[in-house]
């Protein structure tokens, strides 16, 4: 044991003799290790935002969407300003015959363009649905309201449970809660508000196509009866008028095993009275969590490959200097042998300097690494909002490192064998030089 000590001493202690040279060296290993740790946090960090933001539509859910064919399709209502398209009451009709009862099958139908308190009004989208669609979409109400009953379809009442953001933007000073709005000009109640939905701007917002915050819910019986089918725009001083029945139908499955045959056979009811297809969507977040996941381990594999190139470097540069530190200790070597030391010893000694500096190293970079994710959340932000870049790019950029064990491990453990693989055939180099020649070596 004290032998193995005596070498690793005698090999830090080489190193001390050359602070600059060693830190030089070992470079690249600092680089590359924090390099790993950093894209890994990031790109950590992006997965389970995106993760997140696709959980929160519902692991179980299927979603069925109304979407507008372009004007190529709707060959028979080419020259017509009023369109029908879109899901219909008889398609909820056969999506709950076709299922059993436990299969919850709720509806949303969209009404209204524009929201009034007031003299303040915002363009929003309020959607008719019943009290099923709370638990299904992963909503919350926030503890001062309460969300749609059974009695409000039953009498067709108007009230309404609005989004985060409506409350923020109408009622910042006072409880929304029995204040009046206006959806084109149709009085409703508040009578609940919604808890922030945190995918407002990710990825489960972009297949919505819509800020769930900025969201109104209306009992479905009620958005019939006040609003009817028949949407009707003005863009640019014309009218045009679109009759769409339901905008979005959620079925939700029994277990994720059986989402995907379930949407196969979602797709075959519709797909019963729209013969074209075109007209409706099927959003399955389930298979987006799937692919989300494929393709972020492909990404970070890519990142990390691309980083692991810097431990490479640094492997060179390791092996590089420990081949002129050879030819520079020609002499030191000879000594040793002459004085009894065997050539294990001699390849002992060197691995040790190569270890120790590829470990130090590998410490450094973790430390490095660790710093950079934790601050490049709030500088890459703070950069955004400088006026050169905020002329380049607008929107807002959210980036939220998340630091893993396993990238602090495997980066270290990589960083050491790195060093030693690179640091053997200097050694070896070393260990072969002759005695007689190494002691005349000036």
């Amino acid at each position: 044991m004290s032998y193995i000590l005596e070498i690793i001493l005698l090999g830090l202690g080489n190193l001390a003799l050359h602070k600059l040279r060693s830190v030089l060296t070992s470079l690249g290993i600092i680089l590359g290790v924090a390099a790993v740790i950093v894209v890994v946090s990031i790109g950590e960090g992006n997965k389970r935002s995106a993760l997140k933001d696709i959980e929160a539509l519902g692991a179980t859910n299927i979603i069925v969407r109304s979407t507008k064919p372009s004007y190529s399709e709707s060959t028979s209502q080419k020259r017509t300003l009023f369109i029908s398209y879109g899901l219909k009451r008889v398609d909820l009709r056969r999506l709950k015959s076709a299922f059993d009862a436990d299969l919850p099958v709720v509806e949303l139908k969209a009404v209204g363009a524009e929201v009034r308190h007031g003299p303040d009004r915002i363009i929003s989208q309020a959607f008719g649905t019943v009290p099923e669609f709370l638990e299904l979409a992963n909503l919350r109400v926030e503890s001062r309201g309460r969300y749609l009953r059974d009695s409000d379809l039953e009498n067709k009442t108007s009230v309404a449970v609005i989004g985060h953001d409506i409350a923020n933007t109408f009622f910042k000073l006072k409880d929304p809660i029995g204040q009046q709005i206006r959806i084109d000009m149709v009085p409703f109640t508040v009578i609940g508000v919604l808890e922030p939905v945190g995918f407002a701007g990710g990825a489960g917002a972009a297949q919505l196509d819509r800020d769930l915050n900025k969201d109104i819910h209306i009992p479905y019986t009620t958005s019939r009866v006040r609003f009817g089918d028949m949407l009707v725009r003005r863009e640019s001083g014309s009218f045009s008028g679109e009759n769409i029945e339901l905008s979005e139908v959620y079925i939700s499955a029994s277990s994720t095993d059986e989402v995907i045959p379930l949407s196969e056979q979602v797709r075959r009811v519709v797909e019963v009275g729209h013969k074209t297809g075109t007209d409706f969507q099927l959003i399955v977040p389930w298979e987006l969590l799937e692919n989300a996941k494929r393709a972020m381990f492909i990404w970070n594999v890519m990142l990390i490959s691309i980083a692991a190139i810097s431990l490479l470097v640094g492997g060179i540069g390791i092996m590089n200097i420990m081949l002129a530190t050879v030819t520079e200790r020609t002499r030191e070597i000879g000594i040793r042998r002459a004085l009894g030391a065997t050539r294990s010893d001699i390849v002992m000694q060197f691995l040790v300097e190569t270890g120790s500096l590829s470990a130090v190293g590998g410490l450094i970079g973790i430390l490095c690494g660790i710093m950079v994710s934790l601050g490049i959340g709030k500088l890459i932000p703070w950069l955004m909002s400088l006026s050169f870049f905020e002329n380049l790019y607008e929107g807002e950029i959210a980036i939220n490192p998340v630091v893993t064990l396993w990238s602090i491990v495997v980066s270290f453990l990589v960083a050491v064998g790195v060093g030693l693989v690179f640091g053997i055939y200097p050694a070896i180099v070393a260990s072969r030089r002759d005695p007689i020649f190494a002691l005349r070596h000036d």
